[in-house]
């Protein structure tokens, strides 16, 4: 299995960017993906997670703002950030939990990651 992060970069407060996460090895439609962040100095939190069955969960922080989707014609997944603030800046990481399991917003359930992808928002 490989995930292949994609997609971050730097942009201005207010910006927008498109993480991908390109599967290999998996059917994303059939296991539960998710996005998750590390900032320095912070443990890694839970972005967003789309469940095989297409139901979605955003975090607070981030909902009304990013929204988690999938391709599955790709085999991938996307997470479309809008609004971007300073806060936002860590590395992002795409994960995989093909346990289904019920904890989602728990990193440990995840048994596979992408490489991450840096996202910085400054001015």
């Amino acid at each position: 299995v490989q995930l292949q992060a994609s997609g971050g970069g730097l942009v201005q407060p207010g910006g927008s960017l498109r993480l991908s996460c390109a599967a290999s090895g998996l059917t994303i439609n059939r296991v539960t993906m998710a996005w998750f962040r590390q900032a320095p100095g912070r443990e890694r939190e839970v972005v967003a997670v789309l469940r095989w069955s297409g139901s979605a969960y955003h975090a607070d922080s981030v909902k009304g703002r990013f929204t988690i989707s999938r391709d599955n014609s790709k085999n991938t997944v996307y997470l479309q950030m809008d609004t971007l603030t300073p806060e936002d800046t860590a590395v992002y990481y795409c994960g995989a939990d093909t346990q289904r399991s019920v904890a989602i917003t728990t990193a440990t359930v995840y048994d596979f990651w992408g490489q991450g992808t840096q996202v910085t928002v400054s001015s």
